[in-house]
């Protein structure tokens, strides 16, 4: 079938008959400016054209966008603000038992990461990485952070393991670290395990780089006495 709106002879005698419909018209970049134009007059100005305002009225008219625009960021931060709020709900570490393992970590809801540290007292650096803990959870609030003395939450758990980390997330485990030398050395810092639980995806860490001490600098507090490095 022929297309009425050809630039053709033969549709230009049916136009002039009346059998075919005049050819519709060719929307221009000057019809969607106009097109515009009215739209902005009608909702701000009235029957006034853009041309024709004041100063006064044109500032006016500027104040109004730019209180529409404030009032839209407003909103949107408000949102990010609620739905941060709501999964920055922990803040602690909490200590489990047995019983609470399963609820607390196996059923821990959607999106939810679960950092659990299994320890025992008198272990020093079981110690030292409870410090850390508290102070990153009190940073990543949206992660759930715990502990369990070893043998309360595994019967018979070897304390050559300790300490021990789990990292879960929707209740499957993600990454494991197991024994001292999966900790670097006796005086790993807050920022060192912050990066590794960075790595694993349980915090969103803004360290991108290993803050591990270098060798020289590792051996040279040694010699000081100040370091008992497992993995110089």
């Amino acid at each position: 079938m022929q297309n009425p709106n050809e630039d053709t002879e033969w549709n230009d005698i049916l136009r002039s008959k009346g059998i075919i419909p005049p050819k519709e018209k060719e929307v221009t970049e000057d019809d969607i400016v106009s097109l515009l134009e009215s739209t902005v007059q009608e909702k701000t100005t009235g029957k006034k054209s853009l041309a024709d305002l004041d100063l006064n009225e044109l500032d006016e008219l500027e104040d109004e966008e730019d209180e529409k625009i404030l009032l839209e960021y407003r909103a949107k931060r408000i949102a990010e603000i609620k739905a941060l709020a709501e999964k920055a709900k922990y803040g602690e570490v909490r200590e489990i038992s047995a019983e609470d393992y399963i609820g607390q970590v196996n059923k821990a809801g959607e999106g939810v990461w679960v950092v659990l540290h299994l320890y025992k007292q008198g272990i020093p650096l079981c110690a030292l990485l409870n410090q850390h803990l508290n102070q990153l959870a009190s940073k990543f609030r949206a992660t759930k952070f715990l502990k369990s003395v070893s043998t309360t939450c595994i019967p018979n758990y070897p304390d050559k393991n300790l300490p021990t980390i789990f990292v879960y997330f929707e209740g499957e485990m993600k990454s494991q670290l197991i024994g001292p030398v999966s900790f670097r050395h006796a005086d790993i810092s807050v920022e060192e395990l912050e990066w590794m639980l960075g790595q694993t995806g349980a915090v969103q860490s803004e360290i991108t780089d290993d803050p591990r001490p270098k060798p020289k600098d590792v051996l040279f507090s040694s010699l000081k006495g100040e370091n008992n490095d497992w993995t110089l």
